[in-house]
């Protein structure tokens, strides 16, 4: 099982999901209507590593954050 935590504006509760790769992640928020509004924006981190490769393989215990873009002032 994957750890999935959702930053800032998407308030999320954190899930657990049992995935393989970012692309299964990926999917999963193509399907979550809240989420897909934010699909092209988000960054994401894995183990608090930022990571960009859509078919990265996701182990057993990983902790995955979605990053919503955010403002600075």
């Amino acid at each position: 099982m994957v750890i999935v935590e959702f930053a800032g504006p998407l308030n999320k509760d954190k899930i657990e999901l049992n995935i393989a790769s970012l692309k299964e992640l990926s999917d999963f928020i193509l399907k979550d209507e809240k989420l897909r509004e934010w699909a092209d924006s988000l960054a994401v981190a894995v183990n608090d590593e930022i990571v960009t490769d859509i078919n990265y393989k996701l182990k057993d215990g990983d902790r995955v954050t979605l990053l919503p873009p955010v403002c600075g002032g």
